[in-house]
């Protein structure tokens, strides 16, 4: 057994792969980043994903159809032939930029090509124990958006983890924090997921309750224990609000380095749920 899957025994990780969506950007290959890391240290096989966006070639089969460049700006007609050869030199790319970046952190990996709806491809890949690592953006999101469509659409339906990764600095002494709410098998998750973080990185954590909410001595104890540090690591602090503007200075002022929330949790029912994914650049990890 390798010293990474030994951890991994040990630690009671779940066995699922690590899946990363690569769709030819920036974003995509630093989420693979993270994702290598994330399985060098667990064990876990690597499952690149490309998926041909399907709408996108029928689109461009229609005669009126046109693509702007992104950096020219220039209108040009949109080939189907072209269109399908760019598609294959992306998938090329994402092959060879996976074994290269596998090369360096080791451990097994492999690519799925697949053609039709991004979100639908990704689903029937994901498991209920898989981890999936998405950019924020991909390549055909407008300039300054920080959560795509497709983010959007596989963090709210992935039947196991996902992990919004983003580029930002590492804050010294940066807290993970978790929210909590009234469910309790959702805490656990979230608790488990973050408990996977602490143990490579041993950061502090934050607990954050909603409004209203308390956490009985007991349960602290019981999260300490899970997540495997002192309770003088842990910050327990309650939301005044749950609207976007309170709950990103709230994490700014814990300095947080990382978010573990649950789908189920108030934050991500709330009307304004998306706004705030986007106002957060730190990287969120949703638990089912």
């Amino acid at each position: 057994m390798t010293d990474a899957a030994d951890n991994q025994a040990r630690s009671g990780t779940p066995t699922g792969r690590v899946l990363v969506l690569l769709d030819g950007s920036r974003m995509s290959y630093g989420a693979l980043n993270a994702a290598a890391e994330i399985a060098g240290r667990t064990g876990a096989e690597v499952l690149g994903v490309f998926v041909e966006e399907l709408n996108l070639l029928r689109s461009a089969g229609y005669g009126f159809a046109r693509e702007v460049g992104s950096s020219s700006g220039i209108s040009r007609p949109f080939d189907p032939a072209e269109l399908d050869q760019r598609l294959q030199r992306l998938a090329g790319q994402a092959r060879r930029t996976l074994a290269g970046v596998m090369a360096h952190y080791g451990g097994r990996h492999t690519l799925s090509v697949a053609r039709g709806s991004v979100v639908d491809e990704v689903l029937a890949l994901a498991g209920p124990q898989d981890l999936l690592v998405l950019g924020r953006v991909g390549w055909s999101s407008a300039p300054g958006a920080r959560l795509g469509s497709t983010a959007r659409g596989l963090f709210r339906r992935s039947p196991g983890r996902v992990l919004l990764w983003c580029e930002t600095q590492v804050l010294p002494q940066g807290r993970v924090v978790i929210f909590l709410n009234e469910h309790e098998d959702a805490n656990r998750r979230a608790v488990r997921a973050a408990a996977e973080v602490v143990r490579h990185s041993r950061q502090p954590v934050t607990l954050l309750l909603g409004p209203g909410s308390d956490l009985p001595p007991e349960d602290l104890k019981s999260i300490g224990q899970d997540l495997g540090i002192p309770e003088s690591d842990i910050r327990v602090g309650s939301l005044p609000a749950t609207d976007p503007i309170t709950v990103a200075r709230v994490l700014r002022q814990e300095r947080a380095a990382q978010l573990v929330l649950s789908r189920e949790c108030t934050l991500l029912r709330e009307p304004g749920s998306d706004q705030l994914l986007m106002a957060l650049n730190l990287p969120v990890t949703v638990t089912p």
